[in-house]
């Protein structure tokens, strides 16, 4: 990986299937690259929400789970690590053009780069949280607010709180591999499918409903248990846990687009026919990007990439020759 805080060619917001697939086009045409992410970890809403369901739209794949095509693109872009550098949960909040490069400021501090490319979907993508203190201290140790694999909660005792289809499904699925689960919603009521609440109350699954989680106990590290309380009473209850999911949902949003000095049109970025933004050296792809004939489809991202970084190189280089060549000769093997 490159040095954080050296200037980059081309900095990618968004690290979503097409951002991880531009940094590879970028990282095969010869360019030092950044993917910042909000996420702590790649792939955006596929890895999030739906990681399980096959995608049929993908050129070559009659179907793929999200969560392969995911891994797929991580797996094509080690081929560039050494040009390539990822910043995992760090939100763009702002950049302006300072001299040869743009300054980009984020939650996390400042990143160089000599352009940019938007590719952060609807915004930055965020799991809805329990809103109580010391919880970011425990997030991604055994604090999840989404599943990847099952086995990981093997012989624990897991609590899961939320109401939703992905929370009652979890608890259906983990209830005979752990030790214990729990289930803790603020209504007596599941907004799940009905036919996944029934399977809920024919399992072993303890259902406490309905609590609101109070305050979470841990040494700092790890959380041991949940403290929740009864709706509209003092009654409460203390949950010794081994690993905690929060199932309340994801948010995403472009508020920050205000700051970043470019046209936009509600959440969408306007950009040409060249994905350049109204701000020079600065463009947009996929979800993030609007203009007239936009489909919103992954694979009309995936054409979008090459194109966009094109550009910026283009932008970054006008001295050199933009032809693209082919991977083909591009990349030499071993």
């Amino acid at each position: 990986m490159s040095e954080k805080n050296a200037v980059c060619d081309i900095t990618i917001v968004g690290g979503g299937p097409v951002g991880l697939f531009a940094a590879f086009y970028a990282g095969l045409r010869g360019m030092s690259v950044k993917i910042i992410e909000s996420l702590s970890e790649l792939g955006g809403q596929p890895t999030v929400l739906y990681p399980e369901k096959l995608i049929y739209d993908i050129p070559a794949f009659p179907a793929i789970p999200a969560g392969e095509l995911v891994e797929r693109l991580v797996e094509q872009l080690e081929r560039f690590e050494d040009r390539v550098t990822i910043c995992l949960k760090e939100e763009v909040l702002g950049f302006e053009k300072t001299g040869e490069h743009f300054t980009i400021e984020t939650s996390k501090g400042e990143h160089l780069s000599k352009s940019i490319i938007i590719a952060c979907g609807n915004g930055a993508f965020a799991p809805r949280t329990l809103g109580l203190e010391g919880e970011e201290n425990y997030a991604d140790n055994n604090l999840f607010y989404n599943v990847h694999k099952l086995d990981q909660f093997a012989g624990k005792d897991v609590v899961i709180c939320g109401g939703g289809d992905s929370a009652v499904d979890w608890a259906n699925h983990l209830e005979p591999i752990v030790k214990s689960v729990t289930l803790v919603h603020r209504r007596d009521a599941f907004r799940a499918h009905e036919h996944s609440v029934e399977l809920l109350k024919q399992s072993k699954v303890n259902v406490l409903t309905p609590y609101i989680p109070l305050e979470l106990k841990g040494d700092g590290e790890f959380a041991k248990s949940l403290l929740i309380q009864k709706v509209k009473s003092d009654e409460t209850i203390e949950l010794p846990l081994d690993a905690l999911i929060v199932s309340f949902g994801f948010s995403t949003s472009n508020k920050n687009l205000k700051n970043w000095n470019i046209d936009y049109k509600r959440s969408s970025i306007l950009v040409n026919s060249l994905l350049e933004t109204s701000q020079a050296g600065v463009y947009a792809i996929g979800d993030a990007a609007e203009y007239d004939g936009k489909l919103a489809l992954i694979a009309t991202g995936f054409g979008e990439a090459p194109l966009a970084v094109n550009q910026a190189i283009k932008y970054i280089y006008p001295e050199r020759d933009s032809r693209a060549v082919h991977s083909t000769s591009l990349v030499k093997e071993d």
